[in-house]
Formats: C-alpha cells, sequence, structure tokens
C-alpha cells in the first residue's frame, strides 16, 4: 500500500516567555491567556488528524514504517528515527542565551542523543527587536565563564536586529538567544539536548533559579564571532527559494501567487516536512491511481513520505508561503547554489 502524506495535530507548550501572538502568527487556537511559546509541529506524541493515520501519533507511525517515512538519508544522518522536529515559536520576551552539543559530543555525554543544529524563518519581529547570535568578538573560555559569574555576559554578545522574512541557522556550538517581540519558525535536529549559559538571573514559578548547563556549555561554544548572521535566499525553481542548508538539513520557502500550483516529489532520500507560514491552500497526491487531497491552512504542517510520492501545494484564494525541509543528499545541487551566495 502506498504512504500517504501525514497532516499532525501540533502540541502547545506554556513557558514563561511565551505569549498569545501564535494565533495571528501561525492560525492556532490558544488557551486564553496562557503564556505559550511553542507549538511543536513534529513532535513524536503529535497526532495524525487524516485516514488512514487519525489517532495515531508520529512516534507510532515512525516505529511501523521505518525507512518507508524517513527514508534512506535520514537513516544514514540521524539513525533509525524521526529526523526533524519543526517548531512555531513565539517569544514575548528574553529566551534564555544558549548553545547545543554536535553529534559526537551529544553521543559521548548525553546518552548517545543527537547533538542540535537548528535554523530560524523569522516570521514577525517588533520595531528593533534584535536576536543574540554569536559573540561580538574572539574571547577565550575563562573570559566567558567570568562574565557568567558576574551577570555580564550580554556585553560580550552579538546583536543581531531582525525582520520577518529574515534567516539564521544555529550551527552546533554557536551561543544564541531570541529576542522578545520576535515570532518565528525553527527547524531543528530531533534532540532535546540544550546547554543554558545564562538567564538574566531569573527565577521559575517557585522562586528558584533556572537550571544552568555552564560546564557543558561552555565545552561545547564556538567562541570566535560567526561569519555571518543572516542568511542570503538563493533561487532554485519557480516560486521556489532555499532559505538555508546543512548536513542535517535543507529549508525552501515556496510563495504562491492565488490559485497556483507548485509540483515537487520524494524519493526514498527523505521525508518532507511542509509547514504553511502564510495563507493557506490544498496538498494533493495520487494513492495508488486516486487523487487524494489534504487541507493545509495557516499553521499546518503535514509530513510527506520519503517512499517515493508526486505531490503538489495548490494555493486558495490568496497569496501564500509553505516551508518545506527535508534531509539532503551530500551532492544535492540547490545547497550548492545557495552556498555560492553567501558572504
Amino acid at each position: 500500500m502506498t504512504l500517504s502524506p501525514i497532516a499532525l495535530q501540533a502540541s502547545l507548550h506554556e513557558v514563561i516567555w511565551g505569549g498569545q501572538n501564535l494565533a495571528a502568527v501561525a492560525g492556532k487556537s490558544l488557551p486564553p491567556g496562557a503564556a505559550i511559546g511553542e507549538s511543536w509541529e513534529t513532535a513524536l506524541d503529535s497526532v495524525a488528524i487524516n485516514e488512514p493515520y487519525a489517532r495515531l501519533s508520529l512516534g507510532e507511525l515512525t516505529q511501523s514504517m521505518g525507512t518507508r517515512l524517513y527514508g534512506l538519508r535520514s537513516l544514514a544522518i540521524f539513525g533509525p528515527r524521526f529526523p526533524l522536529l519543526a517548531k512555531f515559536l513565539d517569544a514575548n520576551m528574553w529566551l534564555s542565551v544558549q548553545t547545543h552539543p554536535n553529534d559526537a559530543y551529544a553521543a559521548a555525554h548525553e546518552n548517545g542523543k543527537l547533538g542540535k543544529t537548528e535554523a530560524w524563518r523569522i516570521l514577525a519581529a517588533t520595531e528593533k527587536a534584535t536576536v543574540i547570535h554569536g559573540f561580538r568578538e574572539n574571547f577565550s573560555r575563562s573570559v566567558v565563564e567570568k562574565a557568567i559569574a558576574k551577570n555580564q555576559l550580554e556585553a560580550l554578545m552579538h546583536y543581531e536586529p531582525v525582520h520577518a522574512g529574515d534567516v539564521l541557522i544555529n550551527l552546533a556550538g554557536t551561543v544564541h538567544a531570541t529576542g522578545a517581540g520576535v515570532a518565528l519558525y525553527e527547524i531543528q535536529e530531533y534532540s532535546d539536548v540544550t546547554y543554558r549559559l545564562y538567564d538574566y538571573g531569573r527565577t521559575d514559578a517557585k522562586g528558584a533559579p533556572r537550571e544552568l548547563h555552564i560546564s557543558k556549555g561552555l565545552d561545547v561554544s564556538t567562541y570566535h564571532p560567526l561569519p555571518y548572521h543572516t542568511c542570503v535566499r538563493a533561487q532554485i525553481a519557480p516560486y521556489t527559494e532555499m532559505l538555508t542548508a546543512c548536513r542535517h538539513f535543507a529549508l525552501q520557502e515556496v510563495t504562491l501567487p492565488p490559485h497556483t500550483q507548485w509540483n515537487s516529489a520524494t524519493s526514498g532520500s527523505s521525508c518532507h516536512i511542509v509547514s504553511v507560514i502564510g495563507g493557506g491552500g490544498v496538498l494533493r497526491w495520487d494513492s495508488d491511481g486516486s487523487a487524494q487531497s489534504l487541507d493545509a491552512p495557516l499553521g499546518q504542517t503535514i509530513v510527506v513520505p520519503a517512499e517515493p510520492v508526486n505531490y503538489s501545494f495548490i494555493s486558495g484564494s490568496t497569496a501564500t508561503k509553505v516551508l518545506v525541509s527535508y534531509a539532503p543528499e551530500e551532492n544535492d545541487p540547490f545547497i550548492a547554489a545557495w552556498l555560492a551566495n553567501q558572504p
């Protein structure tokens, strides 16, 4: 039986820095007054909402489908697991300053877990909004450690102004933080390993300081300034731009006028994670000779299995933006085009 795309019900997460902006930015139905900071789109406990998978979790589907779902290239990079976690984030105040290990460090120090490289596509930002993205100049580990101890780490960081449409990548080791007034879409390795270096002296709901992970964070951090901050897009096909890429994922943006069809396909290499960040439409494919479709409104995420399938996205009555991510082959020509555009 041919596998069909899987529409998922995202899970909402209340955090101290969250707000209510994901209702407008990502079409999410939020509990009134709740500080919702994250909507996890491809969490393993996210439940499918379409037949024949309805009520099954992405984790269950991953176990039963294996490489038919996540793909052979994904298997080579990540092992037998669902590869990427997509999220919508709403930062109503500054997030902690944090960093993530690479795969080798996480495997050795975090019981075989993956490390974390992640990318941000900024969806909305208030005037003068910034993010922390690396250090402003070269600093030694000891200088950074002393700044943390004195609650002065902010003075060492690079602050990057951000606007809707900007794209940044946080390779493993990049010290970073999302600023207040920023809503974004994040794609990351499927990992929960975060080393919090600094949290502005904040306390949790019980008045206790939030846990820091200074020693491990200092072990993995990159201490030199980054070569660039916002990524330069590359046009790779009609309606389609490559936003950013690395060994672990490629992220594309599809911009469609009203009532326009965009065609794509999986090849067995990797699943495609399709998320609507503007407008809305319909995702269509052929299943055993029969045309099938799924509604894809603002904020909906659909996983197209790696098992080869031709699919299309058709925009509705308004202009539509869709993000598509996947685990890339080493010789992906679209990534070469993107790299040629970077500073």
